[in-house]
């Protein structure tokens, strides 16, 4: 299961300014959901959380899992700076590294939100044979389409899923569009106001198979 991007709390970098307390209560308020993620139901949960670790303070992407409890991946790396998005002024750069995880017999990458632009990432992530790209978002619903394209780029070269979640989007403008595209750029679902989740079954060896063929043999 794909969580949306700070899913348990606030998105505290709407504000220009940081503020402490804020932060602090992002951080109780992710901490006390992650406890209740074993109600999903779900074996593997992946989303992303505020954490401070040695005074510096990150957007940490996690893996968590009944057996395993919450285990960090990677902290986000490329952080927007600009109205509504004050990434900078809230976290410090994390991970530049984008490399492969597991849950279970899945291998994938975690590009959280802005860097599903890490175009760079795609052929190392088609290189080592990953099976899905996730995405955590939280991106507007009037801005759909060019994260859409930017979904179906990260499945094409890389020959593997691509999965986004997304925030609701608060302006009203809409559910906040989450996707599940296939590893040949098809869309095969995606999230909205009146369908907030989706389930797809998936086949891995479809991203296998992916790998073998147009544009990514070209690359290898």
């Amino acid at each position: 299961m794909l969580l949306p991007e700070f899913a348990m709390a606030e998105p505290v970098w709407e504000a220009e300014q940081f503020d402490i307390t804020a932060w602090r209560a992002a951080e109780a308020r992710c901490e006390s959901w992650l406890a209740r993620l074993p109600e999903l139901h779900a074996p593997y949960v992946v989303g992303t959380r505020p954490v401070t670790i040695k005074g510096q303070r990150f957007n940490q992407g996690y893996l968590a899992s009944p057996g395993d409890g919450v285990v960090p991946l990677r902290r986000k790396y490329f952080l927007p700076n600009q109205p509504g998005g004050w990434e900078a002024h809230w976290f410090d750069r994390g991970d530049a590294g984008l490399p492969p995880f597991r849950a279970g017999a899945l291998s994938f990458g975690l590009n959280i939100c802005t860097e599903l632009w890490a175009l760079e990432s795609y052929g190392a992530y088609a290189q080592c044979g990953v099976h899905a790209v996730l995405t955590p978002r939280a991106t507007a619903a009037d801005t759909t389409s060019k994260w859409l394209s930017a979904g179906v780029v990260a499945a094409v070269r890389s020959g593997a899923y691509s999965i986004s979640s997304n925030r609701v989007d608060a302006s009203g403008a809409g559910g906040g569009v989450g996707w599940i595209i296939s590893p040949d750029g098809e869309v095969l679902a995606t999230t909205s106001s009146d369908e907030p989740f989706v389930t797809v079954e998936i086949r891995l060896a479809a991203s296998v198979a992916a790998r073998a063929s147009y544009p990514r043999y070209v690359f290898a």
